[in-house]
């Protein structure tokens, strides 16, 4: 085909697909006038501006076919008006494209168009079409691929830095240099624009995003990350692949895992810390499911779990995981792989899913199973926690390594001892040997989660927040010592210095009635006696402070010791306990008992000194 008589009016999909140059140098088109349109130059040009992929790709085509055209290959013009600021704010609803098709049909030329849309609309315009879908070819070797080996995980190349590669298998990654030299930026362009070929023409890979400065492609079974400048300090170009192909009977605890997920829709959560292993556990699980006659579905972004064809995977749509999950409902599946939940609306959608009762397998990164369980917490109503997720798998090195089964039960939270305790509990027990390992539930305004593996006396009661925060409350109104014992979840016991008691009650018991609404707790006062504050301590170093008089105030003043509970001792007796101030300094009121006796001291030249209690 080809012909001094044919004119082509190109659009942009097929400069920054690279098809026309090949179909040139392979024959085709030759003696050909080529017309480039003015807004395909400016859109290409918009985009490499903004750093994206796609646009040197244009760049580069474009500068091939004035190559061509130099060599007497082809003829080259520019044709059309640039557009303007109306056009461009216009693009998404296909003003470019119109100035576009008006080139061909102002020229009377073929127009030539990968995007499918666009061949229609000129077809209904009366214009020739010449329409190039994804060309399926024989695939060569990128050349990125060839720093890949079958061990191989993934590859890390950057400008200035000698390229990388993960090798060996889930248990047993290594880092490990792959090359003598350092990459150039270059160098890396050239490999992107190839990678954005090929994935371009064929049909079973994808742009997954394109944004300013990145781009994420899935070409065949391998996600690419492209990152450049300014969105990153350099030209970067990551390759990430799965290493193993594996079914859930590959797995420990198989037998149980299928039983279990079988039986009923489940919401389950696959976890386990970065390249543990999830999604291929995903993708087994997802084939399973499929093969007890499930109608299985996958939200992911990127696309990349290895799964059979049957199994339909959805990305966001419009950029909406929600939108996602709304048409998911109307196809109405037994499952779906939701890979992976970051953001609190993944979380959210998750829930919606699953208490819509579609059964729900989400892939989240944690440390520890707990882990995955507490990031839902603040997400979704605690009380709803165990119908959204009754099983948590632990995936650590390719292995199942625990399963945990999520309960909702009324209980005394373990801790507490009596029985007009109980409330809500998210009971988490490992499904294997059924052990109690945490417990979950409210105290006031506060989730807490207990570890309940430990015995008893290892592990903290909830009372004791309540009590250190009664404990910080009345630390701010005394300058002695504070001491809080719970009696009940809505009960307290507060001892302070006998002369601090009147400052705590106020008058009319005002003070003391203001803080209980406050902490939603009865609290009784009682005076504190020396015995009670060394209770359980040991006398410390003897310091002499510094005494120095204020307007109402006498003030001792220590180094070292702020927050310390104290003795204040006048010739080694015991006059009074406090706790020293955060500025390592004791209050006391020039007109009161005690410091009657501390003016007095001072006046007999008598020895005032302070003891610690540790």
């Amino acid at each position: 085909m080809g012909g001094g008589d044919l004119k082509l009016v190109l659009d942009t999909s097929v400069i920054i697909g690279g098809r026309i140059t090949s179909l040139i140098d392979a024959g085709e088109y030759r003696d050909s006038t080529i017309i480039v349109p003015e807004a395909v130059v400016a859109e290409i040009e918009s985009q490499a501006n903004r750093h994206r992929e796609s646009g040197y790709n244009g760049l580069e085509e474009l500068g091939r076919l004035r190559e061509m055209a130099n060599l007497g290959m082809i003829e080259l013009e520019f044709a059309g008006k640039r557009p303007g600021p109306a056009q461009v704010e216009l693009a998404r609803t296909g003003e470019i494209d119109a100035m576009i098709r008006q080139v061909a049909l102002d020229c009377s030329a073929t127009f030539m168009t990968g995007d499918r849309v666009q061949s229609m609309i000129a077809d209904a315009r009366g214009l020739e079409v010449i329409f190039l879908p994804p060309e399926k070819t024989e695939a060569k070797a990128t050349a990125i691929e060839e720093f890949f080996t079958p061990d191989t995980m993934s590859v890390h190349l950057k400008d200035g830095v000698e390229p990388l590669a993960k090798k060996g298998s889930i248990k047993d990654i290594q880092l490990v240099r792959i090359g003598d030299t350092t990459s150039t930026e270059d160098e890396l362009r050239s490999m992107a624009r190839e990678l954005i070929k090929r994935t371009r023409r064929d049909p079973d890979s994808f742009i997954e995003m394109e944004y300013d400065g990145a781009t994420v492609l899935q070409l065949g079974n391998m996600r690419i990350a492209i990152a450049s400048p300014p969105f990153s300090d350099g030209m970067e170009i990551t390759v990430v692949r799965p290493v193993a192909f594996v079914s859930i009977d590959d797995y420990r605890m198989a037998g149980e895992l299928k039983q279990r997920l079988a039986g009923q829709q489940r919401g389950v959560l696959i976890a386990g810390p970065p390249g543990a292993g999830k999604s291929t556990f995903a993708a087994g699980v997802a084939e399973f499911l499929q093969s007890c006659n499930k109608i299985v579905k996958t939200m992911e972004s990127p696309r990349d779990l290895s799964v059979e064809d049957a199994i339909t995977q959805y990305s966001p749509l419009e950029g909406s995981m929600e939108k996602t999950a709304d048409l998911l409902l109307l196809v109405r599946p037994d499952y779906t792989i939701y890979d992976e939940l970051r953001k609190t609306t993944d979380f959210q959608v998750f829930a919606d899913m699953r208490l819509a009762g579609v059964g729900m397998v989400g892939v989240v990164h944690a440390n520890r199973p707990v882990d995955a369980i507490q990031r839902l917490i603040g997400r979704v109503d605690l009380g709803m926690i165990p119908q959204v997720v009754d099983t948590v798998i632990f995936i650590e090195r390719g292995e199942v390594a625990s399963v945990q089964d999520i309960k909702f039960t009324v209980k005394v939270p373990h801790g507490m001892t009596e029985s007009d305790l109980a409330r809500p509990v998210i009971a988490v027990t490992d499904f294997e040997s059924g052990r109690a390992e945490f417990e979950i539930y409210t105290y006031g305004e506060q989730v807490v989660v207990m570890p309940t593996a430990k015995t008893r006396e290892t592990v903290p009661s909830a009372w004791g927040l309540a009590a250190e925060r009664i404990r910080d409350e009345f630390r701010r109104k005394v300058n002695g010592p504070v001491k809080v014992e719970l009696s009940g979840d809505n009960r307290a016991t507060l001892w302070v210095n006998a002369i601090d008691i009147p400052e705590v009650i106020g008058k009319g018991g005002r003070n003391i009635e203001t803080m209980e609404k406050r902490l939603g707790i009865h609290i009784d006062v009682r005076p504190l006696d020396s015995t009670q504050v060394s209770k359980g301590k040991e006398s410390g170093k003897i310091m002499v402070p510094e005494i120095s008089m204020k307007n109402k105030h006498i003030i001792l003043k220590s180094c070292g010791v702020a927050g310390t509970d104290v003795e204040v001792m006048v010739e080694g007796e015991l006059i009074f306990t406090a706790t020293v101030g955060r500025k390592g300094d004791i209050r006391i009121v020039k007109d009161s008992d005690i410091g009657d006796k501390l003016q007095k001291a001072l006046r007999d030249k008598l020895k005032i000194s302070i003891r610690t209690l540790t």
